[in-house]
């Protein structure tokens, strides 16, 4: 089986330019050969040739007729070959597993609850069980082209394995990417959860249509990803969007008397409010937790939320708290990476408006007026699709980067031979 990091080999002998004229199309909407022209800046034959030999490999292909600015009407040009992808996102206690066709859309999707800390084998072995389900179910969808998955861990995206990471000891630096690549005999591509929930929110949720985004995650874990001129900006060795030092220092601003991060910085928002909210229900701070703890139930992150919600007041400032500090932190990225948009994810985003409005009132108060002008501050919208849709999309570039695709066309053909 071929690896990513040395599938560029050219077999297909496709020219320079047809991954862009397939970006245009697949990406951009483009439908016809001026549109595409527009949108790459290549010449009326370059275009004509490079369309032409996308045709020939199945790639593209002619659908209808489009509007006629004064001649003869062009034919429509559409991409969606035959075939799905296998994606996955794993979380700290759950994941997700989903089976796609190759504009992205979810064919199928399923959750279930797990404990990262058990380890890859333990992990892996149950996204392999749930991808057999979702297959025996979905049998007539075509050739597999690729896997895409993503851990909560910092990923050596040139490696896909995860380097040094915090509460995870047994990941570090397991080969998930060759074991998923034998597994299933397709190119497999391995990146961070917070990349690829940042993917999905940029092609299909809060993020869309914006080419300078920042996404953070606020839940078990806490991280940041960046989309930067419409490209996810992932740093030299993928560990981009590390926030330790950052939450310390507004943590210090603030003069918080929360637990603080220590090393697990990645795993500080859930963890210092379920902490502090047991402090409270044990003394009595929190009338709402006492009633909670007393019944013999679990205080969560959730529980927290929805003790907010009915005017727990303890619950409220907690809450307020923790936004005011994740704002201190975030006016500083708002400031450094000037960002059109801000999307906050994960499960404490479902805190209510009033966590989401500390947030927004610490970055507008204390970034640089410049960047928060015309800064929209927004929760996520795809919740626990982002993931899978992102892990299609990071999957689907690759396949389809200049880099692979001759040896991504050359695979397909042989799929096609041997259906």
């Amino acid at each position: 089986m071929t690896s990513p990091s040395t599938q560029s080999t050219p077999t297909a002998g496709l020219p320079d330019g047809a991954a862009q004229v397939l970006s245009a199309v697949r990406l951009h909407g483009c439908r016809s050969r001026v549109e595409i022209m527009r949108r790459t800046g290549l010449t009326r034959m370059v275009t004509a040739q490079r369309v032409q030999h996308l045709l020939d490999v199945g790639l593209l292909r002619e659908e209808g007729f489009g509007p006629s600015s004064g001649g003869r009407r062009p034919k429509q040009l559409t991409f969606l070959p035959a075939g799905h992808l296998l994606v996955a996102d794993v979380g700290w206690t759950s994941v997700d597993v989903a089976i796609t066709d190759l504009a992205g859309r979810l064919l199928a999707h399923v959750a279930e609850s797990t404990d990262v800390t058990d380890g890859p084998d333990v992990t892996l072995s149950q996204i392999e069980k749930l991808f057999g389900q979702l297959l025996a179910d979905h049998q007539d969808i075509g050739p597999l082209w690729g896997v895409g998955i993503g851990i909560p861990a910092p990923v050596e995206f040139g490696t896909g394995r995860a380097v040094a990471p915090a509460g995870m000891p047994t990941w570090d630096d397991y080969p998930v990417r060759e074991r998923l690549a034998e597994r299933y005999d397709a190119p497999t591509w391995v990146d961070n959860d917070v990349n690829i929930m940042m993917l999905g929110e940029h092609r299909e949720g809060a993020a869309k249509d914006n080419d300078n985004a920042v996404f953070i995650k606020l839940g078990t874990g806490i991280g940041i990803a960046l989309v930067s001129e419409g490209r996810l900006h992932r740093g030299a060795q993928g560990c981009a969007g590390r926030l330790g030092n950052l939450l310390h220092l507004a943590m210090s601003l603030r003069q918080s008397d929360l637990p603080p991060p220590g090393d697990t910085a990645g795993q500080w928002t859930a963890a210092a409010v379920v902490q502090k909210a047991k402090e409270y229900a044990v003394d009595g701070t929190s009338p709402w937790l006492a009633k909670v703890v007393a019944q013999g139930e679990t205080v969560t992150a959730q529980t927290v939320a929805q003790a907010a919600a009915h005017g727990d007041t303890a619950c409220l400032g907690l809450l307020r708290e923790v936004g005011a500090i994740v704002g201190t932190m975030l006016a500083t990225v708002v400031s450094l990476l000037n960002p059109s948009v801000l999307v906050i994810g994960g499960g404490m985003s479902a805190s209510g408006d009033f966590f989401t409005a500390a947030i927004r009132e610490a970055v507008h108060g204390q970034a640089v007026p410049l960047a928060t002008r015309d800064l929209r501050i927004v929760t996520a919208r795809l919740g626990s699709r982002a993931g899978v849709v992102g892990a299609a999309a990071m999957a689907l570039d690759q396949l389809f980067s200049a880099e692979n695709l001759d040896a991504t066309v050359t695979r397909g053909l042989q799929l096609s031979d041997h259906r």
